[in-house]
This record gives structure tokens, sequence and C-alpha cells, in this order.
């Protein structure tokens, strides 16, 4: 820029007054951003060691590398840090270790935190801080409704989705009687209440429930009392290794054989990998992203495998795909200011390979297409990792919660 002094000739003031205006008239150039530490510090935080490793862990690392070197691997000539940590499912670890890295690491940005309860108790610590999170593996819908935050975004499913677009369409099939079998702690929870109420809403009837402790080896006791309710659909409201040890238990115990169909209400590639295709062929699931749906998913399943061993499960393809558009947001806002920039990200429409014109609500939920799939038989499968057939595409505005009935304050104060 040139410098302007109070004693110039007259002649040459009146040429730098005249260049001053070319300036003001041609385009402006977007600020360099300001970052408040001379750099983007993201971190993923999640389960590294137990029964939500493969579906988060270092996967979503890896993922989240991927998606720092497409954007570039800088922020005009600044650097962009991945940093992660295991909260070994447990709230008070998560928590404190979401205050070290916003109080004393310069972390802007935490990302993924699976298990519900972890990611309820770190969105709390981000919203004191006036800090971003966004969640990818935490599935309650409670994070966007009675606990929203106006720094917290939920990116890739809930509990409202899985339960909406699952439970209508098994009671549309005539399983109209359900029992469940549920994982005893938040997300659990959140998932059997969401199910619930889509079950009957949509006419069906639930007969049963139990409730079995995080972690559980053995099933037995919970699958015969499911078995001896007479259900038509078992409902398993769990997750990772949890479902995958009820589902082969449940197969074991001939309940499948006996006439009753099974549901997993959440269950991610990588589960049914583990499975096998011969004991999970039919499983009906709601998913937020499959490898093999399009070319672009295809690309970059195939990408990720090759980094990680296996394909990319929806967390994992979420957190890619939220740390693309949270770049693009610190790019376009100038600054890496938390509520500038997630107001940055509401504004922008999410266009990659996960969504097409995703948005992000006031109450933080951002507003994706669903997909209802089936596991095929070994005789449809090609191939290892050819595991589902699309049923039908559930459009965001059906499958999620209306941001109404949510009980969001954020939503209700701006009313």
């Amino acid at each position: 820029m040139p410098r302007f002094v109070t004693r110039a000739h007259p002649l040459r003031a009146a040429l730098l007054a005249a260049a001053a205006l070319c300036a003001l008239a041609a385009p402006a150039r977007a600020a360099e951003p300001r970052l408040s530490d001379g750099k983007l510090k993201l971190a993923v935080l999640n389960d590294m060691s137990s029964v939500y490793a493969d579906s988060t862990g270092r996967g979503s690392v890896i993922a989240a590398e991927m998606a720092v070197k497409d954007f570039g691997g800088t922020l005009d000539g600044k650097p962009i840090e991945v940093v992660f940590a295991d909260h070994q499912n447990k709230p008070d670890v998560g928590s404190n270790i979401a205050r070290q890295w916003y109080d004393r690491e310069g972390v802007d940005v935490i990302l993924d935190v699976p298990t519900s309860s972890v990611a309820l108790a770190v969105q709390q610590v981000a919203k004191e801080k006036g800090k971003l999170l966004i969640v990818s593996g935490g599935g309650t819908s409670d994070l966007t409704g009675p606990q929203c935050s106006p720094t917290g975004i939920q990116w890739t499913y809930d509990t409202y989705a899985l339960s909406h677009v699952s439970g209508n369409a098994a009671v549309k099939k005539g399983l109209d009687t359900w029992a469940f079998v549920t994982a005893d702690y938040a997300f659990g929870h959140a998932l059997e209440r969401d199910a619930i109420a889509e079950v009957k809403r949509s006419g069906g009837k639930v007969v049963s429930t139990v409730r079995a402790p995080f972690a559980t080896a053995d099933f037995s006791s919970f699958l015969l009392q499911a078995q001896g309710s007479g259900a038509k659909l078992i409902a398993f409201a769990n997750a990772g290794g949890d479902t995958v040890n009820a589902i082969k238990q449940a197969h074991e115990f001939g309940l499948v054989q006996g006439g009753q169909t099974l549901l997993a209400l959440l269950i991610n590639i990588d589960d049914v990998h583990s499975l096998g295709i011969e004991v999970a062929q039919n499983l009906l699931l709601t998913t937020a992203f499959y490898w093999d749906r399009t070319p672009e998913t295809r690309a970059f399943g195939t990408r990720f495998k090759e980094k990680a061993g296996l394909m990319p499960t929806m967390h994992q393809a979420g957190v890619y795909s939220s740390v693309l558009h949270y770049l693009k947001a610190v790019q376009a806002a100038g600054t890496d200011d938390a509520r500038t920039v997630i107001a940055k990200m509401r504004e922008m429409p999410v266009n990659d390979m996960f969504a097409t014109n995703g948005r992000i609500r006031e109450d933080g939920r951002m507003v994706h297409d669903m997909y209802l799939m089936q596991v095929k038989t070994p005789k449809e499968s090609t191939g290892e990792w050819d595991l589902y057939k699309l049923v039908a595409t559930v459009p965001g505005d059906e499958a999620f919660r209306p941001l109404a009935e949510g009980g969001c304050p954020l939503v209700t104060a701006a009313k």
C-alpha cells in the first residue's frame, strides 16, 4: 500500500488521490483470515480403544486429515493442525480434555464426539467457552433439542432420524409389534424414546423393553425376554460392539429362524462387515452415508480405505464433510471467531460427496438426505464391501425432527 504524507507536492497529491479513487472502484479482495493465534487447530475427540473405535476412532482422524489436505493443507499460508484424544466414553474425561484444549492448547473446533453422554457434556463446555463443537458420532437428538447450543452443530445423524426412517418403514411392512433391547445410557435412552414415539405414530405397539449395560458381553437374558414377548420385531437401540454382539447372539439363539425380525436402529458398515453377510443379510437400517452410492462417494471410500483399511462409516464421512465446510467458512468469514464462523456455516449450503444442498438450522441440526438401506444377501453381493442396497432416499426435511418440535431454547427465543 502507498503511504500518504502530509506535505506532498500538489501534482503528486492529485495522482495519489486518483489512484485511491481507482482502488475504491476495483472489486474488493477477500480479507486474509484473522486467526487468533496465527493458525487453525482442529481436535478430534472420540473412542480410540473401545466399542466405537472402528466406527469413529482413528478413522475419524484420517477423515479430518483428508479434508484438510483436500482444502489445500493451509489457510492462506497459515498452518492447519489436527490433534486427537480418546475420551474413553466417559463424560468427565471428555469434558476435561475439552477444557484443556479450549483454554490452554488453542483448539478452535472439536469434532466427532461419539457417546451421547460425552457429546452433551462437551457441548456444555463449548457453550460456556464460546467455542465451536461439531458432532458427527454423538446421536442423541437432545443436542439440537433442549440442550442445543449457539456454538454447537450436529452433523451426521440423530436418534430422531434413525427412528423415524426405520420405524416408519418397518411398521408399514407389517412389523407392528416391537420389543427393544436398549443400551442403558443417554444415547440408548434417546434412541428408544424416539423410536417408541415413531412406532406409535405409525400405528404400531411396543410390547417389551429391556435395558442392557454398556459394553455387555452376554445378551442372553435380554434376548430371551425379547423373544418371549412375542414381538414381530426386536429392535436394538445400541451401537458399535454392543450391536454386533447382540445380533450375533440373536442369530445363535435362532430368533430369526423362529419368525422374529431384527432391526438395528444404529449400525455402521464396519459392524455389518464384522457380522458377515450370512448373519446380517436382509437387515434394514438407516444411514447418512454409503460408500457405493454415487461416483463421488465411491472415490472418497476408495481413498479412505487405502489409508484406514476399512470403508468409511457415516460418522467418519461426516467428519470429512464437516471439516471441509468449516474450513471454507473460516476462509469466507475472514476470522476463526466461533460465532462469526458458525453464522457463515449456516449461510453457506453444504455441497460435497456427503450432502447435496445441506443446511444448518438455528438449532444446530445439519439437515440432509438420509437413506434406508437393506443388507444384501450373499448371492446379491459382488465383493467384500458390497453390502447394502438402497431402498429409499428420505429428504432431510422429512427425515429430521421439525424445527418447532425440538424444544431448542434458541428457536423459542427467536420467535
